[in-house]
C-alpha cells in the first residue's frame, strides 16, 4: 500500500530545555575537607571519585566541586538558571568561611532539549536525504543527525519526536530544530496528517 500523507497542518514545534551544564572556574585551589565540615550533607566519597556533589533545591541542580577550583554544574532548565546555581554555590560557599577571591568563569557546554514536532518521519528516506546521519533501527530506534550549522546532534524519531543536544546556547537550539523542521519540509520527509479517503493513499 502506497500511503499518500498530506500535509494539513503545519505545526509549531514544542521545545523543551531537559537539563544544561555549564563548567566553571575559581582560579585557585580549594580544599574540599573544609566544604565538608561546612557542609555535612554535600557528598563527597574521595576513593571514589575525586570531586564533590553540592546539591541545591531551588534551582535543583547538583554542582561538582574539585579541589582545583573547577566547577561543573548539572540540572539547570535554562541557561539563566545554571549561571544563578552557580553563583549560588559560590556565594553558600563564602558565607559559610570558604575564601573564594573571584567571581567563577561561567561557561555553558552543553543544552539538552527535547522536541515535539507533531508528524510522523521517514526515517528511512531521512537518511538518504540528510548528510552526516546514521540510522541503524536493529540497534537504536532513532536517527542520529550531526547539523554543521549550528553545531549540534539531533536524535530523529519516527514519532516525530526530537532530542537535540550540544547546543552552547538555547538560541542555537532553537534555530536548530527551526532549519530541521523546514528541511524536512520541503524534501516531504515529515506528514503531519493524512486523510484516509485521500486520492493520494491507494492500493498497489
Amino acid at each position: 500500500m502506497n500511503w499518500g500523507y498530506e500535509f494539513l497542518v503545519k505545526r509549531k514545534a514544542l521545545t523543551e530545555i531537559q537539563n544544561v551544564v555549564a563548567s566553571a572556574t575559581l582560579g585557585q585551589d580549594l580544599d574540599l575537607s573544609s566544604i565538608v565540615r561546612a557542609f555535612p550533607g554535600v557528598e563527597y566519597r574521595p576513593e571514589q571519585f575525586p570531586g564533590l556533589v553540592y546539591r541545591l533545591k531551588k534551582p535543583k541542580t547538583a554542582t561538582l566541586i574539585f579541589s582545583s577550583g573547577k566547577m561543573v554544574c548539572t540540572g539547570a532548565k535554562s541557561e539563566r538558571q545554571s549561571r544563578k546555581a552557580v553563583m549560588k554555590v559560590v556565594d553558600e560557599l563564602k558565607r559559610n568561611g570558604i575564601v573564594i577571591s573571584r567571581k567563577p568563569d561561567i561557561q555553558i557546554q552543553n543544552i539538552v532539549a527535547s522536541v515535539v514536532l507533531g508528524g510522523f518521519i521517514d526515517l528511512e528516506k531521512t537518511t538518504y536525504s540528510l548528510e552526516r546521519t546514521m540510522y541503524e533501527p536493529e540497534q537504536f530506534p532513532g536517527l542520529i543527525y550531526r547539523m554543521d550549522e549550528p553545531k549540534v546532534v539531533i536524535l530523529i524519531f519516527s514519532s516525530g519526536k526530537l532530542v537535540c543536544t550540544g547546543a552552547k546556547k538555547e538560541e542555537e537550539v532553537h534555530r536548530a530544530v527551526t532549519k530541521l523542521q523546514e528541511t524536512l519540509e520541503e524534501k516531504e520527509l515529515i506528514a503531519y496528517g493524512w486523510h484516509i479517503g485521500s486520492p493520494r493513499m491507494r492500493s498497489e
